[in-house]
């Protein structure tokens, strides 16, 4: 280092970008950085020197810079500032912020200095290298790379990529798949992050993007967007779902993805080892779209509950294991792919649960309008299942209910009404003897019903509803299930819990948005209190 200058000082600048990858005006302003360590140890720490390498014929030009102030300013270093009357005296003219610049000797390096700007230009290119490889390969997040095996660690693995290196981490890599040092392997980028030990670029084998990477790499119409993958679902090395489109009406998107003699698919399952894949077609209907996604099983009949998000799907009695699945693997991936939670059903359950909802539904209305099992029967078998849908439907829609003349159909009305606000009357009182609050009452999607539950279970105001976890606030709303206190739902096993939270009118997400709302509130608050307190000092503090 101490005798490279001129075209031996390009040649390393150029070898040292070529090598790393990297910009050469960065080991330019790495090796003027050295220069400019090595020239303050020998000049003294206090003096503002630089180092300026031409970057056409490699000479070095070192200087030190003294700044320009006025006379009365208070001198902080005397090595890197003068007043400007001393100043003038040797140079006339300069002003205040000019810089007076002293060409010095070239820099004879010694063996500490050497190995000191050797670590800085190591130090810089390193720094330079990794800024490169983050902008690099973040950019790149959900692309496929391949790369050889460099090591393993702790069931971690690491892979070479060439210009940088990546891991494969242990949950990341399909079940029983192993690899030995050298072995190519293709994985997804996943995820980028910059760190102080440099860039961390993170592989995957097991997700679903890495399996619709795959097949967009072997079928040149998902490549070029006439074939879509508008949803996929793995259990990785066992099983795969895909569900496709083509935007060509000419073009199967299954025979398209399976390819001649299978060839296309096989490719895919080759690179899974061995993962087993059902590629099926996409249907905005989502009845549609659960069928062929639960094949080969053969379907009776479909329920859905929008509300919920749920279809209930019959199936003959000898296809419920095809259905469901080796551990229930089949039904599981059908509802990843879909977006909805299925619930198979055997025809004769199916039946059975339907008698038993008729049932119930009809006991509910012989109960509330004093009626007998005929006429709560044809209600139920119209479609009605609560009192208050009889006691606002029009009067002519329940008249022309066959056996239903408009006598009947008015005295139900009337009925269903006076039931209804004297229900309506008895919640409100009781809610009065609770003392909940009236806050409560601006919840949006809480009825009477639900608020008077929340205060017998001891959800008094809005605080004791933002303390509740969102299972806990699903349990208590849902009327199917005993009242019970917080306390009494924690002590409930599992199976319990989740029985009785699968009742309730209110969602997962509902409920977590509710909550969180509440509780964004209570930091509303403190907030405010506090600029209070704030403001309350700032008064009480005496004038300065």
């Amino acid at each position: 280092m101490a005798h490279i200058f001129g075209g031996e000082l390009l040649q390393v600048a150029d070898a040292a970008a070529r090598d790393k990858g990297i910009d050469r005006e960065e080991v330019f302003q790495a090796m003027e950085e050295a220069i400019q360590r090595a020239g303050r140890s020998k000049y003294g720490l206090e003096h503002d020197i630089r180092a300026e390498i031409d970057r056409r014929t490699g000479e070095v030009t070192l200087a030190r810079y003294r700044t320009i102030v006025e006379d009365d300013a208070e001198i902080e270093n005397e090595s890197a500032e003068l007043p400007v009357t001393a100043a003038q005296r040797f140079k006339p003219g300069v002003v205040v912020g000019d810089e007076i610049v002293d060409d010095l000797p070239p820099v004879d390096f010694g063996r500490v200095s050497a190995q000191t700007a050797k670590q800085v230009i190591v130090q810089k290119v390193r720094e330079a290298e990794r800024s490169r490889q983050y902008a690099e390969f973040s950019g790149r997040i959900g692309e496929v790379v391949n790369g050889a095996v460099k090591r393993l660690e702790f069931g971690n693995v690491i892979i070479d990529l060439g210009r940088a290196e990546a891991i494969i981490r242990r949950d990341e890599l399909l079940p029983r798949e192993h690899f030995r040092r050298n072995d190519r392997v293709r994985a997804q980028i996943y995820d980028v992050r910059e760190e102080t030990r440099g860039p961390q670029i993170f592989l995957s084998r097991t997700r679903p993007e890495f399996l619709v990477s795959l097949f967009a790499q072997e079928v040149p119409e998902i490549y070029d967007g006439i074939i879509e993958i508008k949803a996929a679902a793995r259990d990785p090395g066992s099983r795969a779902k895909i569900g496709v489109i083509s935007h060509d009406a000419s073009i199967d998107p299954v025979g398209a993805c399976v390819g001649m003699r299978g060839s296309r698919v096989q490719a895919v399952v080759a690179e899974l080892q061995g993962e087993r894949i059902d590629i099926i077609p996409w249907s905005e209907d989502p009845a549609v779209f659960v069928v062929n996604a639960l094949a080969p099983a053969e379907v009776s009949k479909i329920v859905i509950d929008e509300d919920d998000g749920r279809i209930d799907v019959v199936v003959p009695d000898d296809q419920l294991s095809l259905a469901i699945g080796r551990r229930g693997q089949n039904v599981r991936l059908a509802s990843q792919l879909s977006g909805w939670s299925i619930d198979i059903l055997t025809e004769q359950e199916e039946s059975e649960r339907r008698q038993e909802e008729s049932k119930v539904r009809s006991q509910a209305f012989i109960d509330t309008l004093d009626v007998d099992e005929v006429i709560a029967h044809l209600l139920v078998a119209e479609g009605f299942s609560t009192v208050e849908e009889v006691a606002y439907v029009d009067a002519a829609e329940l008249g022309s209910i066959e056996g239903f003349d408009d006598d009947i159909a008015e005295e139900l009305k009337r009925r269903a009404f006076d039931y209804v606000t004297a229900e309506q009357a008895r919640l409100e009182a009781r809610r009065a003897e609770l003392g909940v609050s009236e806050d409560i009452d601006r919840i949006e999607g809480l009825t009477l019903a639900q608020i008077v539950r929340l205060g017998e279970c001891g959800v008094l105001k809005l605080d004791d509803l933002a303390d509740l976890a969102s299972d806990e606030f699903r349990y208590i709303t849902n009327p199917a299930v005993p009242v019970a206190t917080v306390d009494d739902i924690a002590e409930l096993d599992a199976e319990a819990l989740a029985a009785g939270i699968a009742g309730s009118d209110f969602s997962a997400e509902e409920a977590d948005g509710l909550i969180m709302a509440l509780r964004a509130e209570w930091y509303e608050d403190e907030e405010t209190a506090e600029g209070g307190e704030a403001a309350e000092e700032a008064a009480d503090a005496p004038a300065q």
